[in-house]
């Protein structure tokens, strides 16, 4: 499979030929974990599409898994005018080349360079799919820089397509965009989940981690980052401890190296201790569902956390915090508790609550699965953006598109 980019005589252009053709770009190779599904339903549904994103080891896997064309462009996570320039400059010249039907750009960066190049290039359909705010939990320049870059990137882009109703309801209040160019589309999340990979089913993690069966397992699955509030979490643990003294904390995830990464002193804390177990980066994270009792989110911002519809496939409640994204992934009383962000004795007490009442737990993790099923299995919400973008490329296409897809039928804003 052609990386294009690394060879630049040998660049086609993919908007002259039959098929519609759809950019997706994204600032880092870790945000190829998420894409395959899409990737899928946009080839079954006629679209021919290129990948662009910092060069990686995942990005080259995704090429040969999914036979997708890539196209290697250096981008900078953090703030980076020198090296912003030049990968401008970078993506305006693949845009050019490629001449795409349209552009679906994500993630702080690649969101605001890839939507500003798209605009320069003048691609006739630019989507900005608004995953997450990682202002949230900035202040002073860096909000000040970050809010500036949301809306430079909203302006450049037709559509901001937001993973969640709050997500949404933030980026208005912030004054990214005007209503009419935020969007929903179902109940959120970006990609949905397989309900048949997530599902009930045998338990085979514990006995390889040596988990005696009557320990009450705590999982949390993620980039292991402050923003995540992994440290909130060990200190509700250590308060759990003192109530079920067998509780076990299992982490599936990797201390991600991003600006709100762990201290090293709450790394080491991690990897030695006696109840703490850390598997480090999983690719297939569904068995590990399967040895938990509950699953914990005590993030501060989201955009739509899918690993709570993972775990309430997998029939097990979440407790989640009222944050951003968050809030709508959860039925509170029902697939789950939600509780403030920040507060180690809140994550604490509903954890205790839901160890100490099992038919409770149960009772929440039977309608997790029923609700992810009703309203979150992949091919539902995978389709609607392929029906939204269809509408896209149907002319007139702004105005057509131009209502929110809530829960059903297009309701205006």
């Amino acid at each position: 499979m052609q990386a294009l980019g690394c060879h630049p005589t040998t660049w086609e252009s993919i908007g002259s030929c039959d098929r519609p053709s759809i950019v997706i770009g994204i600032t880092h190779p870790e945000t190829c974990l998420v894409l395959p599904e899409r990737i899928r339903v946009l080839k079954a549904a006629g679209f021919r599409v290129v990948i662009i994103s910092s060069p990686g080891t995942l990005l080259n896997e995704i090429a040969i898994s999914e036979g997708v064309d890539v196209a290697p462009v250096s981008m900078e996570r953090g703030v980076a005018p020198l090296a912003d320039v030049a990968s401008l400059i970078r993506l305006c010249r693949v845009l050019k080349q490629l001449q795409p039907s349209m552009t679906e750009f994500s993630t702080p960066k690649a969101g605001l360079l890839g939507n500003l190049a798209a605009k320069l290039c003048r691609i006739p359909t630019r989507v900005y799919l608004l995953r997450g705010l990682r202002l949230e939990t900035l202040s002073g320049l860096k909000r000040r820089l970050l809010l500036s870059a949301e809306r430079i990137a909203a302006a450049s882009a037709h559509h901001v397509l937001c993973n969640s109703k709050s997500l949404r309801a933030k980026a208005l209040k912030l004054g990214i965009a005007p209503p009419e160019k935020l969007h929903v589309l179902g109940g959120g999340s970006s990609q949905g989940v397989d309900t048949e990979r997530f599902s009930p089913g045998p338990e085979m993690v514990r006995r390889s981690l040596r988990i005696p069966n009557d320990c009450p397992v705590i999982g949390f699955v993620g980039r292991l980052t402050c923003d995540k509030g992994i440290p909130e979490l060990l200190q509700a643990f250590e308060r759990i401890l003192q109530k079920v003294p067998e509780a076990r904390l299992l982490l599936v995830g990797w201390f991600d190296e991003s600006d709100d990464a762990l201290s090293e002193a709450v790394r080491r804390h991690i990897m030695t201790h006696a109840q703490i177990l850390y598997t480090g980066f999983v690719a297939d994270t569904a068995p590990y569902y399967r040895a938990m009792d509950l699953m914990v989110l005590p993030t501060w911002r989201e955009g739509f956390p899918n690993v709570v519809l993972e775990a309430g496939s997998t029939g097990i409640p979440v407790v989640a915090t009222h944050s951003t994204g968050a809030c709508d992934s959860v039925l509170p009383e029902v697939t789950g508790l939600l509780i403030p962000a920040g507060y180690p004795e809140a994550i604490a007490e509903a954890v205790i609550r839901l160890i100490r009442n099992p038919d409770e737990r149960f009772r929440m993790g039977r309608a997790a699965r029923e609700w992810v099923i009703t309203r979150f299995v992949n091919e539902h919400v995978l389709g609607l953006t392929v029906d939204f973008y269809k509408k896209l490329l149907q002319p007139p296409n702004r105005e057509e598109a131009g209502a929110v897809v809530m829960d059903g039928p297009a309701v205006a804003d």
